[in-house]
């Protein structure tokens, strides 16, 4: 079976940069939620860019709406059918996870299950599930998309 890219990129980054292999299970939710964060932001910030080139303005202010914690919120809820049992207990871990800063412009509901969200995306990531992580934040995406459709409608 040949190597995915991604794949590729993983082992070349640990390879040069001296990285120790890492068993997610043992990090904290939200150290998790830390290299989720980045994950999810990158996700979009490719999708964006994807588009076409436009002003950085523009750029981030479609991806703003996709980073919020109120729309990474509705997100997970879309998710949770989808969830196996133990990324079910890694979202649950992010979102009962006391953070230090405060939820900004956000409901403090929104914020811990964003919380869950990004945590979930980190153990994906740090387990190299690559296509599951993507395949899930595909199901949030479209969760989305269906709610904006719902209020166009009205």
């Amino acid at each position: 079976m040949e190597k995915s890219v991604d794949f590729e990129l993983n082992e070349y980054m640990r390879e040069i940069f001296e990285m120790q292999e890492v068993d997610a299970k043992t990090y904290s939710p939200l150290t998790l939620a830390y290299i989720g964060d980045c994950v999810y932001d990158l996700i979009i910030k490719s999708i964006v860019v994807s588009k076409g080139n436009k002003q950085v303005k523009k750029l981030h202010q479609e991806t703003s709406s996709y980073v919020q914690a109120s729309s990474q919120s509705l997100m997970m809820r879309a998710m949770q059918d989808a969830l196996t049992e133990e990324e079910h207990a890694v979202y649950k871990r992010g979102r009962n996870a006391k953070s230090v800063s405060p939820a900004k412009n956000q409901s403090i509901t929104d914020y811990r299950r964003a919380t869950g969200f990004e945590a979930l995306l980190g153990y994906l990531y740090l387990k190299k599930e690559y296509r599951r992580l993507v395949d899930l934040v595909k199901i949030g995406l479209d969760s989305l998309e269906n709610v904006e459709e719902g209020r166009e409608e009205k």
